[in-house]
């Protein structure tokens, strides 16, 4: 009987062994699943903060340059208006010396000032604060120069030898700003002289 048991303890083992063995294959194979199932998630996980990272990155390229793009442009604007501004004065100086189309000239002036004022309220919205320090710098000497010219304008035969010395003033005292406007300008974006 001895044998008997001892085959039968032989067998019991044998299939416990053979259980035991299929169960820890099991639960190998399962924490294995697990394992990697956890390793694609982290992997999922990372290659969505990249994507996330990559649409940020590219977000902001993209208000950086469409910020620029409405720098430039209003740059364009004021540059222009506030040259035509000028221009404008000149030849509304012209119009008072030789006394001629000084109401037309005077509309153009107008006009243009308008212009100015209206590219600058722009410009305050848009520009840095060191571009927008020349652009009040040159909006002020503009509005002195208009000042002056608009005394002079009122009562010419007051004034009958000031506005000859206008055109010289103009030239020595705005252009100097709208030149530091235009060079802290094109210093904000990046062009070189």
């Amino acid at each position: 009987m001895s044998a008997n048991w001892a085959g039968l303890l032989i067998a019991m083992v044998g299939v416990a062994g053979t259980l035991g063995a299929a169960l820890l294959t099991q639960n190998r194979a399962d924490r294995t699943k697990r394992m990697e199932l956890q390793a694609a998630a982290e992997q999922r996980r990372e290659e969505r903060g990249h994507a996330e990272a990559l649409l940020q990155a590219e977000q902001a390229r993209q208000w950086q340059s469409e910020s620029l793009e409405r720098r430039r442009a209003c740059y364009i604007t004021l540059n222009t208006a506030s040259r035509q501004y000028l221009t404008e004065m000149t030849n509304y100086v012209h119009a008072l010396r030789g006394r001629q189309d000084v109401d037309a000239a005077l509309n153009k002036l107008e006009v243009a000032r308008l212009g100015f004022r209206d590219s600058y309220a722009e410009s305050q919205m848009v520009f840095p604060e060191a571009v927008l320090r020349a652009a009040s710098a040159a909006k002020t000497a503009l509005n002195t120069a208009y000042g002056t010219l608009r005394k002079y304008g009122a009562e010419p035969s007051a004034y009958a030898e000031e506005p000859a010395a206008l055109e010289d003033a103009f030239h020595e005292q705005v252009w100097p700003y709208l030149g530091a406007l235009k060079q802290s300008m094109r210093a904000d974006l990046g062009i070189d002289d």
